[in-house]
């Protein structure tokens, strides 16, 4: 759940917990907690899917790419849900946004935080993750880490 409130916090407007509970529009996380295997809780965003079906369906052309990330121009989005309809991993929300010139909801999903990232940090919720169930890294590095681990695990080695 830290990672939730880190996340909608990240994305608040004044960026400070204590501020942002009071804000005219709430920010909303985007990453949320779902029900895994065993009812383990699962943390669920979007994985920046190439080809992204969201962008695909978006109309009005508000999901475009932007350094791997899949990001909402919230300005151009209409609210009309056809890229929540077709995201398989249920990974957007619609809710009012303080930084959308239109009152109405809004697509808000995960944008890897790319302010933060451009500022030299890491993303709010994988800063905020004590399980270790989050990492912000490169993907190939980190499967080579899980091989090492399988590979290790194998030979009776601790990695």
């Amino acid at each position: 759940m830290q990672c939730m409130i880190r996340c909608a916090e990240a994305h608040s407007q004044s960026g400070i917990l204590a501020l942002a509970v009071s804000e005219s529009v709430l920010s909303k996380p985007r990453i949320h907690i779902g029900v895994g295997p065993e009812l383990k809780p699962f943390p669920n965003k979007c994985r920046h899917c190439e080809p992204a079906p969201c962008q695909e369906a978006c109309m009005p052309g508000a999901i475009r790419s932007e350094g791997g990330l899949k990001v909402v121009d919230m300005d151009r989005c209409i609210g009309c849900g056809m890229c929540g309809m077709v995201c398989p991993y249920f990974a957007i929300r619609y809710y009012p946004a303080a930084q959308a010139s239109a009152h109405g909801p809004v697509a808000i999903k995960c944008d890897g935080c790319r302010h933060r990232v451009a500022a030299g940090k890491i993303p709010a919720c994988v800063e905020a993750c004590v399980t270790g169930a989050l990492s912000f890294e490169d993907v190939n590095e980190h499967m080579n880490q899980g091989v090492n681990r399988l590979a290790g695990a194998a030979l009776g080695v601790s990695a």
